[in-house]
């Protein structure tokens, strides 16, 4: 089982529940075991401001998924949950994001990872903090590095891990 970061982000249709229900997908069988997921936080848009504020959280999953096996199922959760991509960084129902895949480093055409922005975003970095504080990226610079160079930017707890546990438990 390779241990991978997933970034999970909506702000359209019902943005938690679209978060809750791609956790429930995470955690199916066929694609892993859900091992742990952050807090959901919301933040403001990254690109385009005309859009609502974001909720983003991040999860640990097991999977034995090959990297690129991994991708597609995200990108069919995306799109059975109504994802349109109609622009970059634009509104959606759903962005599902390899962050880490175990301390791989992949560069294909369709797949970076260590996810290419991760250093950069911080409804990323502190999601991934709540769940992993002594990560260290495979070029072996520690996640509290990257966090100490990342400002909050009106990050927000909009519910508590324990919440998101609960949450999970009851549907």
């Amino acid at each position: 089982m390779n241990l991978c970061y997933i970034g999970l982000g909506s702000n359209l249709s019902q943005p938690q529940a679209q978060l809750l229900q791609a956790l429930r997908m995470l955690n199916h069988p066929d694609i892993g075991r859900l091992v742990r997921c952050s807090s959901f936080y919301t933040s403001k848009p990254m690109g385009p401001q005309d859009q609502p504020d974001y909720v983003n959280a991040v999860a640990a999953v097991e999977t034995d998924l090959s990297p690129l096996d991994l991708l597609r199922v995200l990108q069919a959760i995306e799109n059975d949950q109504g994802r349109v991509r109609e622009r970059r960084w634009g509104a959606r129902t759903l962005d599902l994001d390899i962050l880490l895949y175990g301390q791989q480093v992949i560069e294909l055409p369709d797949l970076t990872v260590p996810h290419y922005g991760m250093a950069d975003r911080e409804f990323v970095l502190y999601p991934l903090y709540e769940i992993a504080p002594a990560l260290q990226m495979p070029d072996g610079q520690k996640l509290t590095s990257l966090l100490a160079n990342c400002p909050a930017n009106g990050l927000l707890t909009l519910l508590d891990s324990n919440q998101v546990h609960d949450a999970l438990a009851v549907c």
